[in-house]
């Protein structure tokens, strides 16, 4: 998980030092190209097929050069991770160009990139706004016609897909005027569905003048509000949530983030390597390297687990809390030592360093700080409960008051 170390030729990773963007746009473009199929080296595997610990590099290389490119590109790799492991699990799942093809419709401007559709996952919720999902009416129709929804003549009906349409306001929609299409969830009833959306159609408006950060300037996450849109379902009410893959993406965020600690760190490195002895800069520079290596190894033992397969159900859950606990607390002492160790120049001179630590002080709230802490605890203290039962004395890691299982 080291970003300077030199990687395999024909790694994901390698692919992305390549490319490195140099706007919103270019990594747009890197995204598609990334999950191309066309591409040398083929579509980059998704997270548990044995090359996780080189896709959380590659997103950590990239938030390393740019935390925005980062943002842009994550959400793309999760959404195809996510159509495939439907396409896998016999979920509904259907194609990118089936969902998407129309980004070339008058008026869209076409697509975000040459190399196919771009796709985001808009799965945040929001007080007082909600998006509700409709089942429309079935209809029959004619298998033999050239018109896919062409009605059935009198005998000749077969069952149409299942068709859906979304209506409301969805929050925190990263980049929704500049993608092609996006996995969102909506609420079906009582219960949360996946759908995937053609973002080019009617109906489908991107709430304007609601994004006014200081950090990820380019990465605007306002509302956007859909009117009767067609969206296609991505597997059954409650999947998304469920299956494994929702955790490893989770962590996948985190990588971002211990990339986007390096690249801040970067500027400490430069100033204490490069200027005449500091005890105070050689402190904090000390700081730097344990929390970093704590975030790297965390992020490491976890793409080993999740390629073994011992990261689904409670155990992924656990992982997950853990790894993102580390590494965002990681990134919060790296944010700490380098402001306190080089003061206020760099962030007011340094127009690349100031924007690094805008993006990831954003970006790190995805992270709920102590209200994370408290869900980690509790976590850790079921699972522990949930082993004691099952177990018949100290032998099998119960503490001598029959209080739980230690965790470590």
């Amino acid at each position: 998980m080291h970003l300077s170390r030199a990687v395999p030729p024909g790694s994901t990773t390698s692919f992305v030092r390549a490319h490195l963007p140099a706007s919103v746009a270019e990594a747009l473009g890197l995204a598609a190209s990334l999950t191309d199929p066309a591409r040398r080296g083929g579509a980059v595997p998704a997270p548990g097929t044995g090359h996780t610990a080189d896709l959380w590099r590659a997103l950590a290389t990239l938030a390393a050069h740019d935390l925005s490119a980062a943002r842009a590109v994550e959400p793309h790799l999760d959404a195809a991770a996510v159509l495939e492991q439907a396409r896998e699990a016999g979920q509904v799942a259907p194609a990118a160009t089936d969902v998407a093809g129309s980004a070339d419709a008058a008026g869209s401007g076409g697509r975000a990139s040459a190399a196919g559709p771009v796709w985001g996952v808009f799965a945040a919720e929001g007080p007082g706004v909600r998006l509700d999902a409709t089942r429309a009416p079935a209809v029959a129709v004619d298998p033999d016609s050239a018109d896919p929804a062409a009605p059935a003549a009198s005998g000749a009906a077969t069952a149409a897909p299942e068709r859906w349409t979304l209506t409301g306001v969805k929050p925190w929609c990263s980049l929704a005027g500049q993608l092609d299409a996006a996995l969102v969830t909506a609420w079906a009833g009582d219960e949360r569905r996946l759908f995937a959306v053609d973002l080019h159609q009617p109906g489908v408006e991107v709430v304007p003048g609601t994004w006014h950060a200081r950090g990820l300037v380019d990465i605007p996450s306002g509302p956007v509000r859909f009117d009767d849109v067609a969206a296609s379902p991505v597997g059954e009410p409650g999947w998304y949530l469920r299956r494994p893959g929702f955790e490893w993406g989770g962590i996948g965020v985190a990588a971002c983030w211990y990339g986007g600690a390096v690249g801040v760190a970067r500027t400490l490195h430069v100033a204490t390597v490069g200027r005449e002895p500091d005890p105070w800069r050689f402190r904090a520079l000390g700081v730097v390297d344990e929390r970093l290596g704590d975030a790297r190894r965390a992020l490491a033992e976890a793409a080993d687990l999740v390629d073994a397969g011992e990261a689904t159900g409670r155990e992924g859950r656990l992982l997950a809390k853990r790894v993102r606990g580390t590494v965002a607390r990681a990134a919060d002492d790296v944010l700490t030592a380098v402001g306190r160790a080089l003061g206020p120049a760099p962030l007011a001179l340094d127009a690349a360093h100031a924007a690094r630590v805008a993006d990831l002080e954003l970006y790190l709230r995805q992270h709920h700080a102590e209200k994370d802490e408290a869900s980690l605890g509790g976590a850790v203290r079921e699972r522990a409960l949930d082993l004691a039962v099952g177990s018949v004395g100290p032998a099998d890691g119960v503490d001598a008051a029959g209080e739980g299982v230690d965790p470590w």
